[in-house]
């Protein structure tokens, strides 16, 4: 059983708490908890961990429109193409992909609607937190400072996400109050979100098995570097040297680690597999743990096939929905193990014998299931490729985080996984943090590598090769440019939310042409304000160019 004893004394009261995430109240700025709960320390420990399991919803690609979804299928890798008569869904990720969104998307509203109730659901037990005495809820000052601090530091998350997608937004740190917020401009919410972290950053606890998916010192450092890796972008001021002290502060170990001091893992798989709650390097996540809490991803309904279970042995399918866009998968070198662990391409196997074929259920009923790179009605032999001429099996796969199998194996190997569904979703991964290091020390200097920034991303990449092939495939101050190193963010970070913001940062957003993607209109860096918030609230302004 995964060590989260903490994280899970709450949760199963916090999921009968409150309502499904999926249920989404109009006016987001107003979620309330009840006012009569905070009687003992179990109560108050659960009205602290609620926003986590509500973020599962919005920022983990879990199968609703949060912002994951906007954060990875605007970019140039990831794509949710129309495959025969699945997929269409009223033209929304062919929007998504060709940057045409308009002001009444439903999916931006929801994604605006969730990650703001996410926000009321920290601001409502920080009022009741903040207004009770010690003695009435049962835990000691030192708890109850750190209980707010974390809550605080958890709201600061929301906004920054918030700020990533649309710039300028509301800030609210009452319950309903105001009652209509007006829009604050992204240098003052990125001004709000830095002092929130400092303020608090000392009064949480270091990162440790018992902060495993909780906000942590470790969590409110990673937070202060993706400020300050974007802060020019944001405020119009860049910030290298924060970005640089932060990072090292995650580094050095000084703000703790979920198992032990923190480190990168020893290889490309203990971040991801279903026992990743003892990796070295993760920082924040979402964590489950289907046994105690009956609590598990969302992601396998965004990437799994609708046959899936065959392939690896488990029990959960998916949506057949999001995949690489074409020729991504060739960015990848041949000898690179994450082409190979973390993608899924060409004939698919039953895990149980890994031999019979998975057979195909569309266009190709009753053959092999053959995944491949490409988007193409290749049955009728067109070579038309877009977002619209999908099939079943077009498209490279998802198979980053594993979730483990039910089913043994050829020979039970291998045999059952016995933390089969429990695997978490990474928010911050201590590789993230060297990477952001070696950018801004490369963005200080020019954009040219020096031997610190080389070394960073060295000490990442080696994991994906063998010892022989590694030989031949290091950075050096020459090789290692910032062209490269969008790539190789690319390559590392697939899936992980991040490439939305890294093509704005490194200028590529809406002037590159990927696939059948053209370069759209600057003002495409953020997204527009949705309609049905500005008709709740006429203190929204519209962003440029809506």
């Amino acid at each position: 059983m995964k060590n989260k004893s903490i994280l899970y004394i709450g949760l199963a009261a916090t999921l009968t708490f409150t309502n499904a995430c999926t249920k989404l109240d109009e006016n987001a700025y107003d979620q309330l908890l009840t006012d009569d709960f905070y009687n003992n320390k179990t109560e108050v420990l659960s009205a602290v961990l609620r926003p986590y399991t509500h973020a599962n919803a919005w920022v983990t690609p879990a199968g609703q429109d949060g912002w994951w979804r906007a954060a990875e299928l605007s970019a140039d890798q990831l794509a949710w193409p129309t495959k025969g008569r699945h997929g269409e869904d009223g033209g929304k990720w062919k929007r998504f992909h060709y940057h045409s969104w308009t002001v009444d998307e439903g999916g931006l509203n929801q994604a605006w609607s969730l990650m703001y109730w996410g926000m009321g659901l920290c601001n409502d037990p920080i009022e009741n937190i903040e207004k009770r005495d010690i003695a009435t809820m049962g835990i000691t000052q030192v708890e109850k400072d750190a209980y707010l601090a974390e809550l605080k530091l958890l709201r600061a998350f929301h906004y920054l996400k918030l700020m990533d997608l649309w710039g300028n937004i509301p800030v609210v740190t009452k319950v309903g109050e105001p009652a209509k917020p007006e829009t604050m401009p992204r240098k003052d919410v990125f001004n709000f979100i830095e002092k929130e972290i400092k303020e608090n950053i000392a009064l949480v606890p270091k990162l440790s098995k018992d902060m495993m998916g909780r906000m942590s010192q470790a969590g409110a450092y990673a937070m202060l570097v993706e400020l300050y890796l974007n802060a020019e972008v944001w405020t119009g001021t860049a910030r290298w040297d924060d970005c640089i002290a932060a990072a090292d502060k995650l580094i050095n170990s000084e703000a703790g680690g979920q198992n032990g001091a923190m480190a990168l893992d020893p290889n490309i798989v203990d971040q991801f597999k279903p026992d990743n709650n003892l990796s070295k390097e993760v920082i924040f996540s979402i964590a489950y743990d289907y046994k105690v809490a009956n609590f598990a991803g969302g992601w396998p309904s965004e990437f799994y096939h609708f046959k899936q279970q065959e392939i690896y042995g488990g029990g959960r399918n998916g949506n057949n929905g999001i995949v690489l866009v074409p020729g991504v998968y060739n960015t990848f070198e041949a000898a690179d193990k994450r082409k190979s662990d973390w993608l899924l391409i060409g004939p698919m196997v039953k895990f149980t014998d890994g031999v019979s074929p998975v057979l195909a259920s569309e266009e190709y009923d009753g053959q092999q299931l053959t995944f491949v790179d490409n988007i193409q009605k290749n049955k009728s032999g067109s070579t038309v490729s877009n977002m619209s001429e999908g099939e079943e099996n077009s498209g490279v796969r998802f198979n980053k985080y594993k979730l483990g199998n039910q089913l043994a194996g050829p020979n039970d190997i291998p045999a059952i996984n016995p933390n089969y569904n429990n695997t978490d979703w990474n928010i911050y991964r201590l590789t993230w943090i060297y990477f952001a290091k070696a950018e801004a020390l490369m963005r200080k200097s020019g954009g040219t590598a020096n031997a610190d920034a080389v070394a960073l991303i060295n000490e990442s990449k080696k994991r994906s090769y063998t010892t022989a092939d590694w030989t031949n495939k290091a950075y050096t101050t020459a090789t290692l440019t910032l062209n490269e190193l969008l790539a190789e963010r690319g390559r590392e970070f697939i899936f992980e939310g991040f490439r939305r913001a890294d093509l704005i940062r490194f200028g590529k957003f809406t002037t590159a042409s990927w696939w059948d993607h053209q370069p759209s209109s600057v003002t495409r860096e953020l997204y527009p304000i949705p309609q049905r918030q500005r008709d709740l609230n006429s203190n929204l302004a519209q962003n440029p160019g809506y």
